[in-house]
């Protein structure tokens, strides 16, 4: 079976003088192409729009709308249209400005045959050469967001990996402690309101996640019979329980994601008139995660109830950590605090007492968060934390961190 030859291709040719479109047209028709016809460069515009049109041949001066009128209504509509210019005119500058604004060429009228056919010979070759590269950027670009695709997914997948990670070591902690995980959730909620209240967002709201799930981490390395004694602790066991901050900073300050969480579990029992440690760091020498975290965990550690005390209300957490600002935490975090109020902040507990109770709702609330965390990587923004009162806690910042001591061993 012979194979069908491919259709010749459609050329446009406008000009006002009859005589000139019929010669042209039919010496065109001639050598194979086939040949449309316009008398203005309104029309012309039509025509080129009616079906593909790969080049068209426009005199320069025409009544009305001009030649470059014409090439520039087709680059902006039709980019992917030729265009060869026509005059009657010698004029560099003129030539010049025509080749400036798009056209692939540039004859005198009346061309020469030879001269007209090589200069649509080039500017199809060109064209197709064109058409081609626009196909494979376009391939090339698809093939890009499949990669990009896979590539975040990759990545999603590792950071999952990691979080899970850590849970796992948060989760053997509560465990060695006998200590549900509860506490920790709150913190993260107060901490992510008081954060936000900041005006932190981002990563700087995901280090501070991360901070405050890991901040007790090092007490894997202190004694069973330190961090479980009933009883109150000698000097010299003090001593020892006061070594976690700096074990899990040893821990967790290789690992490149945590380098940042790793200086706020560093600086957790650290006091903002420098009295706490292990490096008796004051004011802004603590970072700032560490300062908000020191405020979220203290409120949690009063208003919940121990197996050797009940825990006191809101109202009074509140008084006392304010009368505590400039000495033990930074005042410009204890505003921020405030600035929730005692509704706000016994609205995230009782929030987090019902996600707990509602599992399917946990479960939800997870899923929005997969799909912001999707959401956010096509962005290029930074995100915003969670509103004031909100569980959420930050992307990268998760549900569930360890036991804090603050009110009793920090």
């Amino acid at each position: 079976m012979e194979a069908i030859p491919p259709a010749p291709p459609r050329i446009l040719i406008v000009d006002d003088d009859d005589s000139v479109r019929d010669v042209i047209s039919v010496l065109l028709r001639e050598e194979g192409y086939n040949c449309v016809v316009a008398n203005g460069a309104e029309m012309a515009l039509d025509v080129a729009g009616e079906e593909e049109t790969p080049l068209v041949i426009s005199d320069m001066k025409m009544p009305g709308r001009d030649g470059l009128w014409l090439l520039e209504n087709l680059r902006e509509r039709l980019p992917d249209t030729s265009v060869i210019m026509l005059t009657g005119y010698g004029d560099t500058e003129s030539a010049v400005d025509c080749l400036r604004r798009g056209a692939v060429d540039y004859l005198l009228k009346p061309p020469k045959l030879t001269d007209l056919i090589r200069a649509i010979e080039r500017a199809l070759a060109k064209r197709r050469i064109e058409m081609a590269r626009k196909r494979y950027q376009k391939k090339l670009e698809g093939k890009v967001r499949d990669r990009t695709a896979e590539l975040r997914s990759a990545l999603h997948n590792i950071a999952n990996t990691y979080q899970n990670t850590l849970l796992a070591l948060v989760a053997a902690l509560d465990a060695r402690e006998h200590e549900t995980s509860d506490h920790s959730q709150r913190v993260v909620s107060y901490t992510s309101a008081i954060a936000s209240r900041m005006g932190i967002r981002g990563k700087e709201m995901e280090e501070i996640g991360r901070g405050a799930l890991l901040h007790d981490i090092g007490k894997i390395g202190v004694p069973d019979a330190v961090l479980l004694k009933p009883g109150k602790l000698t000097p010299d066991e003090w001593l020892e329980m006061r070594r976690h901050p700096e074990i899990g900073f040893q821990m967790i300050q290789n690992i490149p994601f945590l380098s940042t969480p790793a200086d706020i579990v560093l600086s957790h029992q650290e006091r903002y008139d420098g009295a706490g440690y292990p490096r008796n760091l004051q004011r802004n020498e603590i970072h700032i995660g560490a300062r908000i975290f020191a405020v979220a965990d203290t409120l949690d550690a009063m208003t919940s109830d121990r197996p050797y005390r009940k825990g006191t209300t809101f109202a009074n957490a509140i008084q006392e950590i304010k009368r505590c600002a400039n000495t033990q935490f930074d005042p410009d975090v204890v505003k921020a605090f405030l600035d929730i109020g005692e509704e706000g902040l016994i609205r995230i507990k009782k929030e987090m007492a019902e996600k707990k109770l509602n599992p399917m709702q946990a479960a939800a609330d997870a899923a929005e968060s997969e799909a912001e965390l999707a959401r956010l990587t096509d962005l290029d923004d930074e995100p915003d934390s969670p509103p004031v009162g909100s569980t959420a806690t930050p992307i990268g910042a998760p549900p569930a961190v360890i036991r804090s001591a603050s009110g009793t061993e920090g």
